[in-house]
């Protein structure tokens, strides 16, 4: 079966539009161009032992937890290329090349089953132009591509031993990330429940399947707010396997959660332009602000736009302000300001003026009443902390 012929026929419908469901049965369709190139490169004697999983099955997931307009999952990444880390064998990588979308496969041979023979010998097999990099992703690693419009992260997060900082580098340069790992309901003695503990589990050596590559399991709760403090906001979520009794190392006890990610960074970065008043980005995902701040952003083509300013206000600094007012102008017209009394997480959302959104480009001035000044441990005005401020 021809590689190029499949990949001319699959390019006829723009894969943008695609459902996941449609993404499945293409994907099923694929594997068999790829079981033909394996048995190719084994005749050939090349003697690979290739990745024992199907790579392209957790589409089939996919079509279960992705919801509504996110079922197009392709139109997220838009014109920008895609990430698969942990590639494997490339299964998914040239399925989705197949489709017409430039992709980069990433994996780290020394933990790849196959030392990434595998993954270049089917680049070859299939003439794909697949970018492939060996990456060691457990040190200050290098992407081939500055800006990604959907990321790949299936199947490894366990495997890395610092699972916070690959979250934080996807982040920063991914709009999107499909991620999937393992998680647990109980902890290694099966008996402790943790699942709604913000905690993770740590494997011995060999723990689980054997296999020296494994480290961290989270809980469910424990997975959540690690993608919440590295810079990802939840869109999608579905858990498969043991859903009632899962533990962190036996076969029996399973459990695998799907999510959808959006980046909290990359989002920001690609909808605003960050004018005066705001302090360096911190760890990833948020930064300070001055009392005053102000953000260019660009406004979608479709009426009805909404300004949303994500932030928090810290228990410190509402113990000694008491309240904080904020008021906001767009394009040097006033919004309904609001004054908020307690700490945490707010959103600031207001709809646009139709005259405002139909300018194309959008001046939002923000000013607070109140603000802590420069002291001895930290010499910056700080007025709050945001996280995200686009127009939706």
């Amino acid at each position: 079966m021809d590689y190029h012929g499949v990949l001319d026929r699959m390019v006829e419908q723009d894969p943008r539009q695609l459902d996941i469901a449609e993404l499945k049965r293409r994907a099923q369709a694929f594997q068999q161009v790829l079981d033909a190139a394996r048995q190719r490169i084994d005749r050939r004697g090349a003697r690979i032992a290739w990745y024992p999983y199907r790579s392209l099955s957790g589409l089939e997931i996919l079509d279960r937890a992705l919801t509504g307009e996110r079922r197009r999952l392709l139109a997220l990444a838009g014109d920008d290329p895609v990430l698969d880390v942990g590639c494997g064998d490339g299964e998914l990588a040239f399925f989705l090349e197949s489709l017409g979308l430039t992709v980069h496969a990433v994996d780290y041979p020394e933990t790849n089953c196959n030392g990434m023979q595998g993954v270049r010998e089917l680049k070859r097999e299939l003439g794909s132009k697949v970018e492939i990099l060996a990456a060691d992703l457990d040190s200050q690693f290098a992407l081939p591509g500055h800006r990604y419009g959907l990321a790949f992260l299936l199947g490894v997060l366990y495997h890395l031993k610092n699972p916070f900082y690959v979250l934080e580098a996807l982040a920063a340069r991914a709009l999107y990330c499909v991620l999937s790992t393992r998680i647990a309901r109980f902890a290694g003695d099966r008996r402790t429940p943790i699942r709604d503990l913000p905690v993770a589990y740590l494997l011995a050596e060999g723990e689980a399947n054997q296999d020296w590559t494994n480290y961290w399991v989270f809980s469910e709760a424990g997975l959540k707010r690690l993608l919440q403090r590295a810079g990802w906001r939840l869109a999608d979520f579905l858990t498969v396997g043991n859903t009632s009794g899962s533990d962190p190392a036996s076969r029996e006890g399973d459990e695998r959660a799907f999510c959808l990610l959006e980046s909290v960074p990359a989002e920001t970065a690609r909808q605003a332009e960050l004018l005066r008043g705001w302090h360096e980005l911190e760890y990833g995902c948020w930064r300070w602000t001055e009392r005053r701040f102000a953000a260019a952003l660009r406004a979608p083509a479709r009426p009805g736009a909404r300004l949303t300013l994500r932030f928090f206000l810290p228990e410190p600094l509402m113990a000694r302000l008491g309240r904080v007012s904020l008021s906001a102008t767009v394009n040097g017209r006033p919004l309904e300001p609001e004054t908020y009394t307690r700490p945490g997480e707010h959103l600031f959302a207001r709809r646009l003026p139709p005259e405002v959104q139909s300018a194309g480009r959008v001046l939002a001035e923000f000013d607070l009443d109140a603000a802590l000044p420069p002291d001895e441990d930290d010499p910056r005005e700080r007025g709050m902390i945001v996280s995200s401020i686009s127009l939706e």
